[in-house]
């Protein structure tokens, strides 16, 4: 039985039970697109960066594209930033942020930052994680 046959009904009995069918299915329709919203995604501690890129960003071993590929990020992909340093020019912009849960760098010109972002230099060395070097095979 679809929701639509008892309220049709309410409606042609009169008006305050058409008045009340009209809050009934507003509220029915309500519920229904709340309920079929997707649960929204925290946005990581601040500061955090939105990647802007339509193509994704590449993760970077160091804050140069001559430095070797580590991963990359889709684009709205929302990464903590730890901090940031100025390094090679990227279509005008030459920050460079590190990535706070890895030891990759992202270039600043395609990273919408949230929150503000200090300089490597003035965030307390106990507090910046030092990540092992990547081991590689031999041969």
């Amino acid at each position: 039985m679809s929701m639509t046959a008892p309220l049709v009904t309410l409606v042609t009995r009169g008006k305050k039970a058409a008045a009340g069918a009209g809050v009934l299915a507003t509220a029915a329709a309500l519920g229904a697109t709340l309920l079929a919203a997707a649960p929204a995604q925290a946005a990581p501690a601040r500061p955090y960066g939105t990647v802007t890129s339509s193509s994704g960003l590449f993760e970077r071993q160091y804050p140069s594209t001559d430095s070797a590929v580590r991963g990359s990020l889709k684009h709205g992909a929302q990464v903590g930033l730890r901090c940031k340093v100025r390094a090679q020019n990227i279509g005008g912009n030459t920050i460079w942020y590190l990535l706070r849960d890895r030891a990759t760098w992202v270039t600043a010109k395609y990273v919408d930052n949230t929150g503000d972002v200090k300089y490597c230099k003035d965030v307390q060395r106990s507090k910046v994680v030092h990540y092992p070097a990547a081991k590689r095979p031999r041969g």
